[in-house]
């Protein structure tokens, strides 16, 4: 048979033969056939098990007949907000309506509603009152219980009683959804479908549910915060396919949701085989005319290689989505898809990207994980690394110089990023090597995040000490190599914990650096993570210690302005944000200061009301060493192509 794209309209199905689809999947995201998008992984793995999908990308949500396309499906409904949650698509940080929509044709915006899973499950509940409705994807998996919603500034109930759906698919939803669809086959009743691990049902009794644990009611949630953190520290601590408990969250008498277990992690044949299927690679070409969809150009021609994550940063969902423990492709797999890319006849010879949530990741974090879970209470890498830890990189740099003598790869890179305090823990030192000699363009991206040891306590990151570890090594290896390559870090402004004594610390080692960031990014209180929740509630749910929270837009904006103190345009708010920490020995001519004061140039002043002339000299020479940082500047930024 030709391969070919599924249909996305009636008359494809009729094409092919259909007068009924089992599913129909509807997409918050254009239809891209493509494994790095959820609704291309889910609608060929129903197909490789014969079912019949139909699909309708981006429903216009204000028509009903819209989702009526292929009439009613056989089996019931699959509904996705698509790659992202739906309001972090739409909404900056600062809540700002966001100008482009990578996801959709053309990169236009407002082609999918605000909450767009409860939108469309309740556009297709207008028509058709009974059919099942299964939500999946990462905005109905993270809104799966009780979550603290940021945009509306309210605790919300679970995504599945909004939405008025029967189930949730939650976490990547392989396994989950093809044993929904052989029990809606089978003719069970969607309202009976309580078993399936990685899922979540609404039963309006405990009769058939066993070996749960009951957590705080909604309303007591609402009640009290503090609840919510226990609550929340509950579902974090259930989050693993082996030790995880079944988990009930009552509404009212007769409500209860209930989250099974997560689903077991795919074997490395079961990834293989989810990734070989016959995807198309690319949007579909009705896009064409739009101008394609803007994201295929990130994933092209990159290669997803593990999922899973055991970096445990706290403002990080993958626990609550993926899960700790590392689920990885044979080389053969990686091989086979490369081979592919290159014969791509825009591939221009890089492979842009080898990795995923964490690139360096190739194997569960010790040995017992595939059989007895992740540990409850310990973090593999936080605080410190764990004594069992098998911090071992063999494996990758094996494929990796497997991938670089493919005929037509120029050269390999990578860009999902990599643990650098992994990187240090593997007492071999041949993946660092070949990182640096091999796999990065005159820079690398790191995200040590920040610099405060008490802010990268609430991150979940390791301290300051083992990042200027990494820097040194790194150094010396380029050193030692003959070549000028430069680390780019990753900074995150407002996190709680940080106070404007945090802020101003990390300006000044930023001014040490001789460094501005181009971008800096606000933490985000996306659903389900541990920083999210203290951000609602003020205590860090793993110990219930309050933790300071930065919530005034306006202190928001002070730390982010002394990250770039440097940009002219932040001299007002920098200033201010000096004064109000206490740190006037600033602002003056001398070289450890952020700022010059505003003035005429020969008058003295260093903040303190007193001379300039010191240990650095008259104002005049303080100010001749300030165009070499500068050049260091402008070097660091030739380097990134500006």
């Amino acid at each position: 048979m030709k391969q070919q794209f599924l249909p996305i309209c009636r008359q494809d199905m009729l094409d092919r033969g259909w007068d009924q689809v089992d599913f129909v999947y509807i997409s918050g995201d254009a239809y891209v056939d493509h494994p790095s998008f959820g609704h291309a992984i889910i609608t060929r793995e129903l197909e490789a098990f014969g079912y019949k999908v139909g699909i309708i990308a981006q429903p216009d949500w204000k028509d009903k007949t819209s989702i009526m396309e292929y009439g009613e499906p056989r089996l019931g409904f699959l509904v996705s907000a698509g790659n992202m949650d739906s309001m972090v698509n739409h909404y900056s940080v600062s809540k700002k309506r966001r100008s482009k929509d990578s996801f959709t044709p053309g990169g236009v915006m407002g082609k999918r509603p605000d909450y767009a899973t409860i939108v469309y499950s309740n556009l297709i509940r207008q028509v058709y009152k009974k059919t099942p409705i299964i939500l999946g994807g990462i905005e109905a998996s993270l809104r799966r219980m009780a979550h603290y919603d940021y945009w509306s500034d309210k605790l919300k109930r679970s995504v599945l009683l909004d939405s008025g759906a029967d189930l949730i698919s939650y976490g990547m939803g392989e396994r989950s959804i093809i044993e929904i669809a052989e029990a809606l086959d089978s003719g069970i009743d969607v309202k009976d479908i309580t078993f399936i691990d990685g899922t979540v049902c609404k039963v309006k009794d405990l009769d058939s549910v066993y070996d749960a644990v009951i957590l705080p009611s909604f309303e007591d949630l609402k009640a009290d915060k503090l609840q919510y953190a226990k609550s929340f520290y509950t579902q974090y601590c259930n989050t693993d396919p082996f030790t995880g408990k079944r988990l009930v969250e009552p509404y009212g008498e007769h409500m209860f949701i209930v989250q099974n277990p997560p689903s077991k992690p795919l074997t490395q044949q079961e990834m293989d085989e989810t990734y070989s299927y016959p995807y198309m690679r690319t949007y579909h070409p009705s896009y064409e005319k739009d101008g394609g969809v803007p994201a295929i150009a990130e994933v092209k021609f990159s290669l997803i290689s593990n999922r899973g994550c055991f970096g445990g940063c706290n403002f990080c969902a993958l626990t609550f989505h993926q899960g700790r423990i590392i689920q990885t492709r044979s080389h053969e797999s990686l091989l086979e898809e490369a081979k592919r890319i290159t014969n791509e006849k825009d591939f221009k010879g890089y492979i842009h990207d080898v990795g995923g949530p964490t690139a360096d990741f190739r194997h569960p974090s010790c040995e017992k994980q595939m059989t007895h879970g992740v540990c409850k209470n310990r973090q593999c890498l936080f605080p410190t690394p764990c004594k069992n830890l098998r911090a071992d990189h063999k494996d990758y740099v094996a494929l990796l110089r497997k991938l670089r003598k493919i005929p037509k790869v120029k050269k390999v890179f990578i860009r999902s990023g990599i643990r650098f305090d992994y990187v240090l823990a593997d007492k071999d030192d041949t993946f660092f090597q070949e990182l640096c000699q091999y796999h990065v363009s005159g820079q690398l991206k790191v995200a040590p995040e920040h610099v405060s040891d008490r802010v990268l306590s609430c991150m979940g990151k390791p301290k300051n000490e083992v990042y200027q570890k990494f820097t040194e090594k790194y150094k010396k290896i380029n050193e030692r190599l003959g070549m000028k390559q430069y680390l780019v870090p990753y900074l995150m402004s407002s996190h709680p914990g940080s106070t404007l004594k945090e802020a101003v610390e990390l300006a000044e080692y930023l001014r040490d650096l001789g460094y501005m960031p181009e971008q800096v990014q606000d933490f985000y209180p996306t659903p389900s993570t541990i920083s999210t929740c203290m951000y609602y509630t003020g205590v860090d749910p793993r110990t219930m210690e309050p933790v300071y929270v930065p919530k005034n837009p306006h202190e928001k904006a002070m730390q982010r302005a002394l990250i770039q103190y440097r940009n002219p345009q932040n001299y007002d708010i920098v200033l201010e944000a000096l004064k109000k920490a206490g740190r006037m020995d600033l602002v003056g001519f001398d070289k450890h200061c952020l700022l010059r004061p505003r003035g005429p140039k020969n008058k003295d002043f260093n903040g303190k009301g007193q001379s300039a002339k010191g240990k650095s000299g008259n104002g005049q020479n303080a100010n001749a060493k300030r165009p070499h940082k500068k050049k260091a500047i402008r070097n660091v930024h030739k380097k990134k192509g500006r």
